[in-house]
């Protein structure tokens, strides 16, 4: 693609994505929903104008790393802290309920292949956090109790399901599996996770020092955006998703995450992040954010092509059917794992349901490695396509039918 058409086709998804998700928020549904359909049309599913290029997989990228950025800043820990073990009991209970029916239902009912059903428990294993936290922020439950365990448990479903999609690549790939491998995978993992908070913390310390002292405008903008690229590729070399780089210099950055500079020992009281740090940053970084995570909800919609799909076989609907139904019922059940009010309960388990991103890296990876064909693909893009679509729907409804 030359500059022209990378310029054309940006401006195509930009400007759908905004009069779209402009004009379903004035019906009272939520916007991401008009940039999911912005993809849908613009993309192969209707007109055709805009295809998934690497170009604009990256832009997307960008969206969804800056908006992780931006669910770290407002998460609290301690909050979360006081949550227990509530965040891991619903990432299990959502990781593994919809493995094991999903696997299940694909070798027993449908007499796939193991490595096909695998493939496929392993696709409605996926929660897309960027989806379900966008949906939470429009209708603003954000900062709600129920909100801070299904992020916790989006971000630990995402992580399990690096290590499913690494242990199902090498085996389609080398047909075995390297237990070792795995282990050293998520070793790494864990230790990024534990550490990078801590590591870009200090950092941010140091960001603010140098802020207070710029002779030039826009230097915690330019450090800050620095430091989260930084750390999502350090997590795409550790073997985690990039997203959790943005997530980890989000907490690093939040007014709710601190530590005691090394520095304060000898009394450098001047590299103490100044309090208003978090309040100048998200000031500056709301228009970037605004404008970069629609471009990562309109790829979704773009990288659905439905137009693949055989609507006239039954064999497709019959197993996306039944798919769709495992789907929605396994992540909903994994919200009444934990003790909660009923509402809360509910709130959890369909917040839990979006596939969007995740779900289509799983599907694309067996469909390249030919392990789905047509069909199979077909029935997948549908499941992903309504589970991804539906739970905005559902959430507003059930929020403003409980009055909570």
């Amino acid at each position: 693609m030359d500059a022209n058409q990378f310029f054309f086709f940006l401006a195509i998804i930009l400007i759908s994505a905004r009069f779209l998700s402009e004009l379903v928020a004035r019906f009272g549904v939520p916007s991401v929903i008009g940039e999911l359909l912005a993809g849908l049309i613009i993309g192969p599913s209707l007109l055709g104008w805009v295809e998934p290029s690497h170009t604009m997989k990256l832009l997307a990228e960008i969206g969804i790393i800056l908006l992780l950025f931006e669910v770290g800043m407002d998460t609290n820990l301690s909050r979360l802290a006081k949550s227990g073990i509530k965040p891991y009991v619903v990432a299990v209970g959502g990781f593994v309920l919809p493995f094991l029916f999903g696997y299940g239902v694909s070798a027993w009912l449908f007499h796939l292949s193991q490595l096909t059903a695998l493939f496929i428990g392993g696709t409605l294993t996926a929660t897309s956090i960027g989806i379900t936290v966008r949906v939470l922020d429009d209708l603003g439950k954000r900062q709600s109790d129920e909100a801070q365990i299904v992020i916790g448990a989006a971000v630990l479903d995402d992580i399990l399901g690096v290590l499913v999609l690494a242990f199902l690549y090498q085996f389609a790939v080398e047909q075995q599996v390297s237990f070792h491998a795995l282990g050293e995978v998520s070793l790494y993992i864990v230790l990024f996770m534990v550490l990078a908070p801590i590591v870009a913390k200090l950092a941010a310390v140091l960001i603010d020092y140098m802020d207070k002292r710029a002779a030039t405008p826009g230097l915690l903008l330019t450090m800050a955006l620095s430091l989260i690229l930084l750390f999502s590729s350090l997590a795409h070399a550790l073997g985690a998703p990039e997203i959790m780089g943005g997530f980890a210099a989000g907490l690093a950055f939040s007014q709710h995450f601190g530590i005691k500079s090394p520095l304060a020992v000898v009394g450098a009281k001047a590299f103490s992040p100044s309090p208003n740090l978090a309040h100048n940053l998200e000031t500056q970084m709301r228009p970037l954010i605004h404008t970069f995570s629609p471009l990562f909800f309109v790829m979704v919609g773009v990288s659905l092509n439905l137009s693949e799909v055989n609507w006239g076989s039954s064999f497709i609907w019959m197993l996306a059917g039944t798919l769709l139904l495992v789907a929605f019922l396994t992540k909903l059940v994994a919200g009444f794992l934990i003790k909660e009010p009923r509402h809360n309960q509910i709130a959890i388990g369909l917040s839990m349901i979006p596939r969007g991103e995740v779900g289509l890296i799983f599907a694309q990876l067996g469909f390249s490695q030919g392990i789905l064909n047509g069909e199979l693909y077909a029935a997948l893009l549908i499941v992903i396509a309504l589970t991804t679509m539906t739970p905005p729907f559902l959430l507003k409804w059930y929020y403003s039918r409980s009055k909570v």
